[in-house]
């Protein structure tokens, strides 16, 4: 009986596992980034004033069902090299090779690898987030705002998250003070997302 007992919890064990993998490789409704109605922005801190500029190209490939946020998946990538932080000349420094060098790393992404959801219409994304080839652990909080939109569902996706330049070697050199540019940066994004298809 004993035995009996416990093959039976083990078996329904097996059985958990089995349908959280099921869960976990099911198809969710995927969507498109809007890029037109889509910012993803950055804030630093130069010589005490406050600055912002905007990364103008980027993709996001993202699949979404609040039901099903094990097999739910988030990527972005963002064309580094197209920054923007309105003075030509800051944005060619850079992109020089002792702060993003984008000649060698013309991208940087977030992968996440898990969602939680953490409230009503928000979400947490751990991952991990890749800049000059170095990778460090990342959590992304955000909300989601749906809606139907010419007769195809939309999201909205906003957040943000802080991030330290010099974990990624974002300042080489006598980049590596933080006398003239700190080195928390701010990132945030406001996102329209198209269901595909």
């Amino acid at each position: 009986m004993i035995r009996h007992f416990g093959l039976s919890r083990s078996l329904a064990a097996l059985a958990m596992l089995l349908a959280a993998a099921a869960a976990a490789g099911a198809a969710v409704p995927t969507y498109a980034l809007d890029a037109t109605k889509s910012t993803l922005a950055f804030a630093f801190v130069q010589a005490g004033g406050h600055n912002q500029g905007r990364f103008p190209k980027f993709a996001v490939n993202f699949g979404f069902a609040d039901d099903n946020l094990a097999a739910s998946h988030l990527e972005v990538t963002v064309d580094v090299g197209a920054l923007d932080s309105g003075d030509k000349e800051r944005d060619d420094t850079l992109r020089e090779a002792d702060l993003f060098n984008v000649a060698k790393f013309p991208q940087a992404r977030f992968t996440a690898t898990q969602i939680i959801k953490t409230a009503a219409g928000a979400y947490e994304a751990s991952g991990s987030l890749v800049i000059r080839g170095v990778t460090r652990a990342l959590r992304v909080p955000f909300t989601l705002k749906s809606a139907t939109e010419q007769g195809r569902p939309v999201l909205y996706m906003t957040g943000k998250t802080l991030i330290k330049r010099l974990d990624f070697g974002v300042g080489q050199g006598d980049w590596k003070s933080t006398e003239w540019v700190d080195n928390e940066v701010m990132v945030t994004f406001n996102l329209r997302l198209i269901a595909a298809g």
